[in-house]
């Protein structure tokens, strides 16, 4: 289940209802099911719903404990026994409707005062003029909040850390002597879009952003939450300004990453990693520990631990070298030919 700290449980909701409310064609057993939440294959339980749609996955179908799993017509006797078929020609976009059916994100505070009465200061927590901190969160000793700064609800800060002003954390933990520069925007909704007969659905983001010890996170950058697993930064990993984190994104421990770079969802990376400004990777990609990533390189592939990579699209130091010598000598020959100096 999602974390109550962040989201509240709308459900259950009996099967038949939902498979109502999705538009998928009505159970044919067990329609009073009770249905309690949305879950990836691999992590659903009972009483939890999930989707199929890629081939990729047939292992997760194969041995999932769902309950439901809403598939494709042509996917229906796949199910295992245990779960009950949902038939629908848009298996993510019921998941989707499902998701928003029964899970909802906790509201800030609200009325005049600041700090909600719910919420958790230890000894010596400053706050900034304007600042708010929302019902349930918790703020460690020694921690400076900036202003016009907002603390979520559920949000937990550890000690000693510095939030700027007009920051915004939400669906976060952070942990101790963590540094968040003005403008940054924590545990906002990641990119998620699924493809619907009416168009662009957005995909409920039902996870969180883990920031551990030491880390520091740069001016008006964005570390999105996760789809379900969660977004987290290694301890001590260091984030320049304007950097882009996207949802589910494992970054591994004293990481550094410059301005601009842009790390696209459910990319994992080992500890040590260097990204030169501008660098773009891809989804899905690992890379190793120790790696370089060269200012504006866009990476497609996983990249071996220790290797230097640059380029777009990002191939070995060496090779992204003689590439780069062979343009500029036929560049040379070219202007030669023109009777150019």
């Amino acid at each position: 289940m999602p974390d109550s700290r962040f989201y509240e449980d709308l459900g259950p909701v009996g099967l038949q209802e939902l498979a109502e409310i999705v538009g998928a064609g009505a159970p044919r057993e067990d329609a009073d099911l009770a249905i309690a939440g949305v879950a990836p294959l691999d992590r659903a339980g009972p009483a939890d719903v999930g989707f199929f749609s890629d081939p990729r996955y047939a292992d997760d179908l194969k041995a999932t404990k769902a309950g439901a799993i809403f598939l494709r017509e042509a996917h229906a006797d796949r199910a295992p026994a245990g779960s009950i078929a949902l038939v629908t020609p848009e298996p993510q976009i019921a998941y989707a409707k499902a998701a928003l059916r029964l899970h909802r994100a906790r509201l800030g505070a609200s009325g005049p005062a600041a700090v909600d009465p719910t919420a958790e200061l230890e000894a010596g927590v400053a706050l900034g003029p304007g600042a708010v901190v929302g019902p349930g969160a918790r703020i460690g000793a020694g921690s400076t909040i900036g202003a016009n700064a907002v603390v979520g609800p559920g949000v937990a800060i550890g000690r000693d850390c510095i939030v700027g002003p007009n920051v915004t954390i939400g669906f976060s933990l952070i942990g101790d002597r963590v540094r968040i520069y003005a403008g940054a925007v924590i545990g906002e909704a990641g990119f998620g879009v699924g493809g619907g007969r009416t168009g662009a659905v957005d995909l409920p983001q039902l996870g969180r952003v883990i920031l551990q010890d030491g880390v520091t996170v740069g001016a008006n950058s964005c570390i999105d939450r996760g789809a379900w697993e969660d977004t987290v930064v290694g301890e001590n990993t260091k984030i320049d300004n304007q950097v882009q984190i996207g949802h589910g994104v494992r970054l591994g421990r004293s990481c550094v990453l410059a301005g601009q770079v842009g790390v696209s969802g459910s990319t994992v990376v080992g500890d040590g990693v260097m990204f030169g400004a501008k660098a773009g990777i891809s989804d899905h990609v690992t890379i190793g520990s120790g790696a370089q990533i060269m200012a504006a390189s866009g990476v497609m592939h996983d990249i071996p631990a220790g290797e230097v990579w640059g380029g777009a699209p990002a191939v070995p130091r060496r090779q992204f070298w003689r590439q780069v010598a062979f343009v500029n000598r036929m560049d040379g020959a070219k202007t030669t030919r023109r009777g150019r100096p």
